[in-house]
């Protein structure tokens, strides 16, 4: 299945099934359904990425508690990264 960003209707958001959510540019894995959960957003959640290359993270400005993330192969912009954003303390993407 490919990831969907922001850019369309989120045809994941409440999908949860198992499997692979990749980018929608190049088709490098970005996260397991193993790690998506619900949240109140309106995009898809998920507490980790597949694989430690899978996403490239920047400061964004103005936010302390936010990162700009992109696909890791491609640069394809994804969303962002909230620390601390979810009950345990974590980051949700």
């Amino acid at each position: 299945m490919a990831f969907c960003s922001w850019q369309g209707a989120e045809h994941y958001k409440d999908h949860f099934k198992p499997g692979v959510y990749v980018c929608s540019e190049c088709g490098y894995e970005l996260f397991s359904s193993r790690a998506k959960y619900e949240h109140s957003s309106p995009w898809p959640a998920f507490t980790e990425p597949i694989h430690k290359n899978s996403l490239k993270k920047v400061p964004e400005v103005g936010r302390p508690f936010a990162l700009k993330v992109s696909c890791g192969k491609c640069g394809n912009g994804l969303g962002h990264e909230f620390k601390e954003d979810r009950e345990d303390g974590g980051s949700r993407f």
